[in-house]
């Protein structure tokens, strides 16, 4: 089976690289059918563990443990304004950053983080940012956008390519969007099918009105103008004869 070809890939690579490359083809093989959506959330989650055992526990420092670092330590982030933070971090997700059945799985503030990552997958084909300046615009902690790509990298809709240095600077991460529900959402501009306006039926009153200024503007049969009727008078000038 395909699926069982696929889990004995991901057991077997010894790269990261492969590792994307297998990711990619679990959910190209979804789309065209081949693989079942349980098969490819368990293969993801096999991906995703298969890659952090890889990078092992020093991974995330990039350093053995009591080496120094020649870098300046990290600053705590703190927001200058929590109230806009606020304001901007709910107007972000109420856009509507993913389709619904994808948004259901992800907090306020995860969901203002994802904006901002797919504003960037739809300038720019992916999204190259620091963590720190997707968390600055989506009025988020720095937490909250490390959670929410991680979920959503977890999930299989994205995937994060590591672009390290020897002995200098890691660059920042590589993020590609790779769920084919949430790129066709992008593509459209984050809008569901439908909508518009409903079309109401004219009011009685409305009718009426009609129907008395037609009676205004149709004289009836046997009456006759007086000249200075010819220049278009007002409509109170005169009432048409009841039958």
């Amino acid at each position: 089976m395909f699926a069982d070809q696929l889990r004995a890939a991901v057991e077997a690579a010894r790269s990261d690289v492969h590792l994307v490359e297998l990711s990619q083809a679990i959910w190209q093989g979804t789309a065209a059918g081949l693989l079942a959506e349980a098969d490819a959330q368990a293969l993801s989650e096999l991906v995703h563990a298969h890659r952090a055992a890889l990078r092992g526990p020093q991974a995330v420092s990039g350093r053995s443990p009591g080496r120094p670092s020649i870098f300046p330590p990290k600053r705590l982030q703190r927001s200058p304004d929590r109230a806009r933070s606020l304001e901007r971090r709910r107007t972000l997700a109420a856009s509507g950053p993913l389709p619904p059945q994808l948004a259901s799985r992800f907090t306020t503030g995860e969901l203002a983080a994802l904006k901002v990552v797919a504003d960037e997958v739809r300038a720019r084909g992916t999204c190259e940012q620091c963590v720190a300046a997707i968390s600055a615009r989506a009025g988020v902690s720095a937490s909250t956008t490390r959670n929410a790509i991680r979920t959503a990298a977890r999930l299989g809709l994205l995937i994060v390519e590591e672009r390290r240095r020897q002995g200098q600077r890691n660059d920042t991460n590589r993020i590609t969007i790779v769920d084919l529900s949430w790129q066709a959402w992008i593509a459209k501009g984050g809008r569901a099918k439908g909508g518009g306006f409903k079309s109401f039926d004219p009011s009685d009153n409305q009718i009426q009105k009609s129907r008395n200024r037609s009676a205004y503007e149709t004289p009836q049969k046997g009456y006759r103008k007086s000249a200075w009727h010819q220049a278009d008078p007002p409509l109170n000038c005169y009432r048409p004869s009841r039958p």
